[in-house]
């Protein structure tokens, strides 16, 4: 099948030009089937003028296309979101919230927001997937330079926990990338049973760590240089998007690794990147307060 054609520059002025188109377009991502209420499933509503809100005719529960994800009391114009979508979806590269304040003409602060809740829906996105098959899995280390001196496991930069699926011909699939506090068993046992269907083959190196987990056919060796190609590839473009789009400043990495995985996750399919980051987005949950 055929994937649809990505979305110009010109259509999407034309497309997102209003409130109103925006507000309906986040209705179509998050009722594909129709309204249903959040509170006690009706399928029947009316709308209340004026308050941009459904009203359930069942119950009465009153909502909006915003109302729990992670536009939820959003003081910001959904114009603006969906601009902030599109530039954080086109650019390949990502796009920092200074560049964003600058392009949108918005506050640092209104930027950062705008970044950090679309990441955060981002993230929750691949919650929903379940690495499987062959998986490289490795640590990895990212941030500036060293105090005190030491490399590898022994650094004080931030250490992330890296996993990349593969096909069976050898070429990558997903990947999965988790900030971690240390690289001991236990951590890692609780990344396998959060990010992987059961009984996948996992290939590791020999670090004593990777020794004993469970519910993987696990495959740990001193593996050589070339050994774990796709996961070494992965960490050293995730440090290229990291250095480049944020000069290695970064004040939330999970979300930044988040971000990355969500691209590369989707590179087979990048033309239809700015519907699916609008659906993620649509679709989030969380960040009430």
């Amino acid at each position: 099948m055929a994937h649809a054609a990505a979305i110009t520059f010109k259509e999407f002025r034309h497309r997102y030009n209003s409130e109103d188109a925006c507000r309906a377009e986040l209705f179509r991502l998050r009722f594909p089937n129709g309204f249903v209420c959040p509170k006690c499933g009706c399928v029947e509503y009316y709308p209340i003028q004026g308050r941009n809100t459904c009203q359930c005719r069942s119950c009465r529960h009153q909502t909006s296309v915003t109302a729990g994800t992670v536009m939820h009391r959003t003081h910001l114009p959904l114009t603006i979101w969906f601009w902030a979508i599109y530039l954080c979806a086109t650019d390949k590269r990502g796009i920092s919230a200074v560049q964003l304040s600058r392009t949108l003409g918005i506050c640092y602060d209104s930027a950062w927001h705008l970044l950090n809740r679309s990441r955060t829906a981002m993230g929750q996105r691949g919650e929903k997937y379940l690495l499987f098959g062959i998986v490289e899995l490795d640590d990895g280390y990212v941030g500036g330079p060293s105090h005190n001196g030491k490399r590898g496991r022994g650094t004080e930069k931030a250490k992330i926990v890296v996993a990349v699926s593969k096909a069976e011909n050898g070429m990558p699939l997903f990947a999965r990338m988790k900030v971690v506090e240390n690289i001991q068993g236990k951590t890692l046992q609780e990344i396998i049973d959060q990010y992987f269907a059961p009984q996948t083959k996992v290939e590791c190196n020999g670090y004593r760590s990777y020794m004993n987990l469970e519910g993987v056919e696990l495959n740990a060796k001193r593996y050589e240089t070339n050994d774990l190609h796709w996961l070494h590839k992965a960490i050293s473009n995730l440090k290229a998007f990291l250095l480049g789009t944020y000069h290695g400043r970064c004040t939330n990495l999970q979300a930044n690794l988040d971000e990355y995985c969500f691209r590369f996750n989707r590179r087979m399919t990048g033309n239809q990147i700015f519907l699916r980051l609008t659906r993620a987005v649509a679709t989030s949950c969380g960040m009430l307060s």
